[in-house]
């Protein structure tokens, strides 16, 4: 051991080591046996303050500091907030502990007086920050300076501690963080996380359960956030082409809860549900008044029924659809034709019907003065949607619907070059069919005979073939029937280009807010590509991959066809061992269905024996494979 290594205890050289370590001992054991035997029985667990500045000292060295002089607080401070390991963790304990050593030292010298108790705070306080002795009554001079020989001692020995239970002491204080008057970095850091958790917790609340607020609007429980932006509404410079009943959404998406109906009850099952709904599920009589009389939809009691009737059919649905079928067999509903598409619904009673031919029909019609037409659809269990023909194409792919049926829906097929008509051109399969079932089919006045005539020519430009006009005789009401080509044969003779072929780069599968366009789309020649063949019958087209799909690769890499075959593999399992077995849902209350990633339809599929029907959703940033859907003879 090299001279002098203990030197410095009062400021001068000592001549015998053994006197100076006899000293040192000595002091230090009287000041801790001070402190133990002044401060409160609550607080034996505390430091004093010889052994919180050892313990400062021991920490200071483990960081290779050895000149805690020149340490000030804006350094530990620093060291606080950019380190992140384990010294720099013990570093802030250390500073708590410190600081407690203050608080206690404070409390046990209440009776020195309010002048040396300030001092006192003062000068610990000071030392801890700079670790500079300052001057006081003889006990804290005392005090200082052991303090300056216990720091000396603990930085030159060879790891000996001098206080040996000042680590059992680090420890018991450890397990009791928080308890004086500085928090911990790790207190802190687990409240702070706490309060974001917390913070976060109660963003999810909001935006699930308990922060949502009942919608503030007009329209209550029939409002829709797309069609009843009046805002949107309001500046639009125009309404002619229906574009008040368009969807124009809210910049920001509404963050409240659409309010039930008073008196709400849980929906009629199916096939009752067909027949009558729970008049406060859908609480409006307008339809009722005007429609009474075509056997729409009638008041009883606390029912709304619906007789099966329509404006062209008011002796029933059922009979209109075989009178359809009776008037050209080769429609052979639920065998050639499967997936319709109704426009103008009204309450969708046709739609509603043919499930009885193992069609499915997709009605839509826009919120008008009509009031819930859809929502009437929706409540029976019928699929339907609102839309309208207006300036936008539909929301579907092109050549995908076997029929598209009109009983006088009023749309005005014939004006403005045909561009509504031709919009059904496109979404209509090749070889498909148009029913027409409306006033200038078979009435013969002035304005029906004019309509007739322009529809005429119309049709006849857009190579349209008539087939057939049957007139019912039961309900007094006729039908024409029309054919979409299945070539380009007669596109190409036709004496004038008008209506014009779309361009080549129109792609006639665009449907999400696509402007409208009077144009016809080519037919589709080409045997491998989509649309040049019809699909299988129904209901093998369910389970066969469409041929084709033979040169395009799946949505999970593999090639189509085998892509295909393995989502429908997983889907009849799936559903088999789960949904139907497993989840504790009773099927026969489901009836309106929506999956919201449909990719193949395979969910769908495998539901298919069950009473119910599926809204295929396909997000418009993934892969487009509702032609896929359509082809199955499902819908989306």
């Amino acid at each position: 051991m090299a001279m002098g290594k203990y030197s410095r205890v009062d400021g001068k050289k000592s001549s015998s080591y053994g006197l100076t370590i006899t000293i040192v001992v000595l002091v230090s054991l009287c000041l801790v046996g001070g402190w133990m035997f002044m401060s409160p029985p609550a607080d034996s667990v505390g430091y004093s303050s010889t052994s919180d500045t050892a313990k400062d000292s021991e920490t200071r060295k483990e960081e290779g500091d050895g000149d805690l002089k020149k340490v000030d607080n804006e350094a530990v401070t620093e060291k606080k907030e950019s380190e992140k390991s384990a010294e720099g963790n013990k570093l802030d304990e250390s500073f708590g502990e410190k600081t407690e050593a203050v608080e206690e030292r404070k409390e046990s010298d209440d009776s020195n007086g309010d002048e040396a108790k300030e001092k006192e705070k003062t000068q610990l306080e000071e030392s801890t920050e700079e670790n500079k002795p300052e001057d006081g009554n003889g006990n804290e001079e005392r005090s200082e300076e052991s303090v300056s020989e216990t720091e000396e001692s603990t930085e030159k020995s060879d790891g000996k501690d001098v206080f040996p239970a000042g680590d059992q002491a680090e420890i018991t204080k450890e397990t009791r963080a928080g308890d004086g008057a500085w928090s911990t970095q790790l207190v802190e850091s687990q409240k702070e996380k706490k309060s974001q958790e917390s913070s976060s917790l109660s963003k999810d609340q909001s935006s699930s359960s308990f922060g949502w607020k009942t919608c503030n609007v007009t329209a209550g429980p029939d409002y829709i956030p797309c069609l009843d932006n009046w805002q949107a509404i309001k500046k639009l410079q125009s309404t002619m082409h229906y574009e008040h009943r368009e969807r124009h959404c809210p910049e920001e998406s509404p963050r409240c809860l659409v309010s039930l109906p008073d008196g709400y009850k849980r929906s009629i099952k199916w096939p009752s549900s067909r027949e009558k709904i729970w008049y406060k599920n859908v609480p409006h009589t307008k339809l009722a008044e005007i429609k009474g009389h075509q056997n729409w939809v009638k008041m009883s009691g606390e029912h709304l029924t619906f007789p099966g009737g329509g404006t062209q059919f008011k002796n029933g649905a059922l009979h209109y659809i075989d009178f359809i079928q009776q008037s050209h067999p080769p429609i052979a509903w639920g065998n050639r034709t499967r997936v319709i598409l109704d426009v103008g619904c009204g309450v969708a009673s046709f739609g509603g019907y043919l499930f009885e031919r193992d069609v499915l029909a997709l009605s839509f019609a826009p919120k008008d003065e009509h009031e819930a037409q859809v929502q009437f659809a929706l409540e029976r269990g019928i699929p339907a949607m609102l839309n309208v023909m207006g300036t936008k194409r539909l929301p579907f792919p092109g050549s995908v619907f076997d029929l598209i049926h009109c009983a006088r829906c009023r749309v005005p097929w014939h004006i403005e070059g045909g561009k509504l008509l031709l919009e059904l051109n496109r979404a209509l399969r090749p070889g498909g069919f148009f029913v027409w079932s409306a006033t200038p089919v078979y009435r013969k006045n002035e304005e029906d005979s004019g309509i007739w005539k322009a529809m005429s020519e119309l049709t006849k430009a857009m190579c349209w073939k008539l087939v057939t006009i049957k007139k019912d005789k039961l309900n007094q009401v006729g039908a024409a029937i029309y054919q979409k080509p299945t070539s380009n044969k007669c596109y190409n003779k036709r004496p004038q280009n008008d209506p014009p072929l779309c361009k080549d780069s129109d792609d006639q599968n665009a449907a999400w807010n696509v402007p409208l366009e009077a144009c016809l789309h080519k037919v589709t020649e080409d045997a491998s590509k989509r649309g040049a063949v019809w699909p299988n019958m129904w209901p093998e087209r369910l389970e066969t991959a469409p041929e084709w799909l033979d040169s395009k690769e799946g949505v999970y890499g593999k090639p189509a066809p085998e892509d295909f075959a393995a989502d429908q593999n997983k889907w009849k399992a799936v559903v088999s061992e789960s949904y139907l077995n497993g989840m504790g849902i009773d099927w026969s209350n489901v009836r309106n269905v929506m999956d919201m990633r449909a990719v193949y339809g395979g969910f769908a599929a495998a539901l298919k024996d069950l009473k119910l029907w599926v809204m295929n959703v396909v997000p418009v940033d993934a892969p487009d494979t509702l032609p896929i859907i359509y082809e199955r003879g499902l819908f989306g």
